[in-house]
């Protein structure tokens, strides 16, 4: 039932979700089978709703044998290990354990709500045991969701901007809410914030990494400003994470500021040699699988002047990895591709030189970590170092793409905010809103849709306890 009358938006309503992505969806339909009263209040318009859950493509699931389109068995250990690498221990064991054990049983409720998945993607994301890929990718998720929440009679709203939401001690009264220009007072018994970081918020976002942000690109929706957990911070809820921690990783430099999603990532690193502006190496590309080590780079290029880099392969490798949205530069010489790249022929010709002399022979293995490394070079390339010598060559420019931001609210087991003075009593958050609560840094393929599904189920669960 999308309305936009001023009457129908009034209620009254048991529970507010503010947000209109995964976590939001996952709430507002757990919520509603509990017999609640729900609106849904999206701040992005009908064609661009779902948030940053549009451009995803798979759920990382763990599973104690074959599950759905899931292979063999993903246990609890190896997940929190796999976890504990990319983010180099900082994240909260306890949150980050409930949310692997509970992600086994997400699966097969996503199904029962209409999505569905497809067996995993060939090329370097090989997760055909750990992720469970969305057939259509995730606007088909979200497609079906919204079905399944116009199904159970959900109020759903768009071009719906929440300014405010209104605490007095530790208990939510109201959401001030603006929609086509006027504003409105949206009361509720509980609130569910699930309205995404602030990484469209560009001011914010240099004010935490300095000028270089002005040269990162937004690879997700340009409507997660933060407002939601700006007015929440006003109001000394308690954080967690690090402003300059994010989702971030090396998209395509031609993908536009805002909106490029999963399409402008670039999978061919481990195969490449990456420099800089001034035609260096600056870390180890084959430093192991690449749904481990992907989300690294998008920081990694940040910190090389310009905020660029450049991935250089020869045709030994151009079919080993996804295809890329925009074709890359192509030549017959390094030094005809660096000219085309904008950066120096001789110096990107010396440093292949000096890598190709440094590899060693050895078995390759695109798939798997094969040992195949450099010697007496640094950064080493510790696998799948193969010299570059077989034209044509390729080349992408690649710039920090940041899809969501860290800092957010500090959340319980049962997904329940923070107030300064302790729990909020009808106030849950859950997506990427409280994301920092379990990734301090890195990330992992498909980890932010299980924590937006586990915590939505659970904010919706408890959310309409509170209300009973």
């Amino acid at each position: 039932m999308s309305q936009t009358n001023a009457a129908a938006l009034q209620g009254p309503w048991d529970i507010i979700v503010v947000g209109g992505g995964n976590a939001a969806l996952c709430a507002a339909i757990t919520a509603t089978e509990q017999g609640k009263r729900v609106l849904i209040l999206e701040s992005a318009p009908k064609h661009m709703r779902g948030g940053n859950s549009r451009h995803t493509r798979n759920f990382r699931c763990m599973h104690h044998g074959p599950l759905s389109v899931l292979i063999d068995s993903y246990e609890e250990d190896e997940y929190f290990d796999d976890l504990m690498r990319v983010t180099d221990g900082k994240t909260d064991e306890n949150l980050a354990r409930m949310t692997i054990r509970e992600s086994e049983a997400c699966l097969p409720w996503m199904e029962a709500h209409g999505v569905r998945f497809q067996p995993s993607l060939s090329g370097t994301l090989s997760l055909s045991r750990t992720n469970a890929f969305f057939l259509g990718g995730g606007k088909a998720l979200v497609n079906a969701y919204y079905a399944t929440a116009e199904d159970l009679g959900i109020g759903i709203f768009y071009d719906a901007e929440v300014t405010h939401v209104n605490i007095e001690g530790s208990r939510f009264t109201h959401v001030d809410v603006t929609i086509d220009g006027q504003s409105h007072r949206v009361e509720g018994r509980a609130v569910v914030l699930a309205s995404g970081g602030f990484q469209a918020d560009l001011e914010w976002l240099t004010r935490a990494w300095g000028p270089s942000a002005a040269n990162f690109l937004i690879r997700g929706t340009p409507y997660n400003r933060g407002v939601v957990l700006k007015d929440m911070l006003d109001q000394d809820a308690q954080t967690v994470g690090d402003p300059t921690q994010c989702h971030a990783v090396a998209i395509d430099g031609r993908a536009p500021k805002f909106d490029g999603g999963i399409a402008t990532r670039l999978d061919c690193v481990p195969f490449s040699v990456v420099v800089n502006r001034d035609g260096d190496r600056f870390y180890d590309e084959g430093e192991d699988v690449w749904p481990k080590r992907y989300a690294i780079w998008g920081r990694l290029v940040a910190a090389q002047p310009d905020q660029v880099g450049y991935s250089i392969i020869d045709s030994k490798s151009i079919n080993l990895f996804m295809p890329s949205v925009f074709p890359p530069v192509v030549a017959d010489t390094l030094e005809e591709l660096a000219e085309k790249l904008g950066i120096d022929g001789a110096k990107l010709k010396a440093t292949v030189e000096a890598f190709n002399a440094a590899c060693r022979p050895g078995d390759f293995h695109p798939t798997e970590l094969d040992g195949l490394a450099t010697e007496g070079i640094e950064p080493q390339k510790t696998n799948w170092a193969r010299p570059i010598d077989t034209p044509p060559y390729y080349g992408y420019s690649l710039r920090p793409g940041v899809t969501f931001t860290y800092l957010g609210l500090k959340v319980s087991e049962t997904a329940q905010v923070s107030g300064p003075d302790g729990p909020l009593e009808n106030v849950w958050a859950a997506g990427e809103i409280m994301a920092g609560s379990i990734l301090g840094q890195g990330y992992l393929a498909g980890f932010g849709m299980t924590i937006g599904t586990v915590f939505g189920r659970i904010a919706g669960r408890e959310a309409a306890a509170h209300v009973n």
